[in-house]
């Protein structure tokens, strides 16, 4: 797998580097390095007996971006490095490598977002699912290329691939595999409005279970874009999911098939100083723990510039999460919930120089705990942004 991506990776490359000869191109690298400390009084969210947590974060970063009339090309490349002590002795390293690529023609716009990931599962699975797996480091591989082609001036159709690959530093958890692809149309019905119709196909497996689990989920989904002003935009999508699932267990397989609908929402208001987004969703979801996971999340995020040198913001998450198989690792995958509270403040008091102060909350319960849990958490982090470059050829 890592020489298929080697190969793929290689082969992106010198084609974009190939078109970047053909055509002027201009480069920027926006380097940055920062350093946070953080508190926690409940780290792990348990609701067994813990200790209070502190640590620190030291993070440099690099957003690189090439763009010239048909190619653009952008990366954020950052590194965490972090230390826990405490309640939690830890030590561990976080590698963001994203890739974005979009090349347009005339017809057609050809697209790549993916790359690697190596995150912490308290840090991205957690928001992501509100499930609680254990500390734990995670790699996790991406590669979603698209293809849209304009068939008119106001129907297109388009085309994607997905394709993931997640390993987990626990022999606790279940490294899995997602692969899939959609297809279909995308009609502008007014300068307002806009229709998408797909149908996609997703297959999901474990890859390194004694007992596996694998799930196939074709389906529609029919999406509504539509401006209510220049500043307001709303959208709506659902449709069903055919999921079939089947369990290996010690006296057999175990299949199942059931039709699953799942929906979402969006909203965002852009004011003059501010920015509000609300958004819902019911998704199937990959989990560490080797089984598809329902997930019903809601978000609300805001932000608002109090000056030109501060920026207020809050996030708000909540998530219920129910399994869809019998068995998780030698046991029934409890329903569980989980909230989140983020007030962030950021001021720029020099040229290059930005703080930011910011608190969390978070919270979740499951059917099978005896009680709940919730933590509280502080973070202040100070970030250096030198002078960003930008060259020709």
């Amino acid at each position: 797998m890592r020489g298929l991506w080697q190969i793929i990776l290689w082969i992106c490359f010198m084609e974009f580097g190939m078109a970047f000869h053909i055509e002027a191109a201009e480069w920027s690298l926006s380097p940055s390095i920062g350093a946070k400390g953080i508190y926690n009084s409940n780290l792990l969210l348990t609701p067994l007996p813990h200790s209070e947590t502190y640590g620190y974060w030291v993070t440099p970063a690099a957003e690189v971006a090439g763009k010239t009339e048909r190619l653009d090309v952008s990366s954020r490349m950052a590194v965490d490095v972090v230390g826990y002590f405490g309640g939690e002795d830890r030590q561990f390293t976080n590698v963001f490598a994203p890739l974005a690529v979009r090349y347009k023609t005339e017809k057609d716009q050809i697209g790549f977002t993916g790359g690697f990931t190596r995150d912490n599962t308290l840090l991205g699975e957690l928001q992501e699912t509100g499930v609680v797996l254990q500390f734990a480091q995670r790699n996790q591989w991406t590669f979603n290329p698209t293809w849209t082609r304009s068939l008119t001036e106001k129907l297109s159709v388009q085309s994607s691939v997905q394709f993931s690959d997640s390993t987990y530093e626990s022999s606790r958890l279940v490294d899995h595999r997602v692969v899939g692809g959609s297809g279909g149309l995308l009609c502008q019905l007014s300068e307002r409005d806009q229709l998408q119709l797909l149908g996609s196909y997703t297959h999901f497996r474990t890859t390194d279970s004694p007992f596996g689990f694998q799930a196939s989920f074709p389906g529609i989904n029919m999406s509504l874009t539509h401006a209510f002003s220049e500043s307001l935009t709303g959208t709506i999508n659902g449709g069903p999911r055919f999921l079939s699932s089947t369990s290996q267990t010690p006296v057999g397989d175990i299949t199942s098939r059931e039709t699953v609908w799942l929906a979402g929402a969006s909203m965002t208001k852009n004011f003059e100083r501010a920015r509000l987004h609300v958004s819902f969703s019911r998704d199937l979801t990959p989990s560490g723990f080797g089984l598809l996971i329902q997930t019903n999340r809601g978000e609300i995020a805001g932000s608002y510039e109090l000056s030109e040198t501060l920026t207020g913001s809050m996030n708000v998450v909540g998530i219920l999460t129910s399994g869809k198989s019998s068995a998780a690792i030698g046991g029934v995958f409890p329903d569980s919930s989980y909230v989140s509270l983020t007030p962030k403040i950021s001021w720029k008091f020099l040229e290059w120089w930005q703080a930011e102060v910011s608190y969390m909350y978070r919270w979740r319960d499951t059917d099978t705990a005896i009680s709940s849990a919730q933590s509280h958490a502080t973070t202040f982090m100070v970030t250096y942004y030198p002078p960003k470059l930008s060259w020709s050829h």
